[in-house]
């Protein structure tokens, strides 16, 4: 296991609160989709390294990652005023649980996020593999106010991006939610699920535990939130030992 050394190469702040930010890729970092890595900055000599997951999917030959900005935090408040050309340390084996593999085979694939849990779902909704997997591929990500979409005309426009429309084929739906602006979609994740408007809004299949999976990421207290409706509902979870009706994960770039 080795820290490498990546420039930065872009920089983009979409709030306040959040940003994102690519950097160069050692060939030899090889992940999966969904996976995370510690990365981070080397101070006072030190490397201090927190966990982010992957946004570029894993054909790219640039690595992409989306990070929440924390005015204290002992890496965000640093990490948030990165430069082109400055140097990004990444532990060179990533891991996590947000993968495919960790699921069983099923008809519909959903991804449930907040905030900064968007970014693992960015590499797998690019994944061919994903898309032979799944019949629909749903990505649901829930946010406060309307600017901390990030990402969302990539997402709008996946279905016929140049490239993504060949892997997607139709089958990619983005659906976006806000809590405090006015939007066309307003309210918490959880009670789109618990009032089973979720599935009517999306044109989709009810939710049926035996046929399809979820994926969670977001807050500790969403991603349990989201945990226990699932499980009620019947759906397993799975791990890196035994495939699931559902994954979660556990480790977040909060600091």
């Amino acid at each position: 296991m080795a820290i490498l050394k990546e420039k930065v190469l872009s920089v983009h702040h979409w709030t306040d609160k959040t940003f994102s930010f690519k950097t160069t890729r050692n060939m030899g970092f090889r992940f999966k989709n969904g996976e995370f890595a510690m990365i981070g900055l080397e101070i006072d000599g030190k490397p201090l390294l927190r966990a982010y997951s992957v946004v570029s999917p894993n054909h790219e030959d640039h690595l992409e990652f989306l990070s929440i900005k924390v005015p204290n935090g002992p890496l965000t408040s640093k990490l948030q005023h990165i430069k082109v050309g400055d140097e990004i340390l990444i532990n060179s084996k990533p891991t996590g649980t947000l993968v495919c593999d960790y699921l069983l085979p099923g008809r519909n694939l959903f991804m449930l996020s907040t905030g900064t849990g968007l970014a693992p779902f960015m590499s797998i909704s690019r994944d061919p593999e994903t898309y032979e997997k799944f019949k629909k591929v749903v990505l649901v990500h829930g946010v406060r106010t309307a600017k901390e979409l990030a990402y969302m005309d990539t997402l709008n426009n996946l279905n016929k991006d140049d490239i993504y429309s060949e892997v997607t084929k139709g089958n990619f739906i983005y659906f976006n939610t806000v809590t405090r602006d006015e939007w066309p979609r307003k309210g918490r994740i959880t009670t789109w699920i618990n009032e089973k408007k979720l599935w009517t809004a999306l044109q989709i299949e009810e939710f049926n535990p035996e046929e399809d999976r979820i994926m969670i990421c977001g807050s500790e207290e969403m991603t349990f939130e989201i945990k226990g409706i699932f499980e009620k509902l019947g759906s397993l979870e799975g791990s890196t030992k035994v495939q699931g009706g559902f994954v979660i994960e556990k480790a977040f770039a909060e600091k």
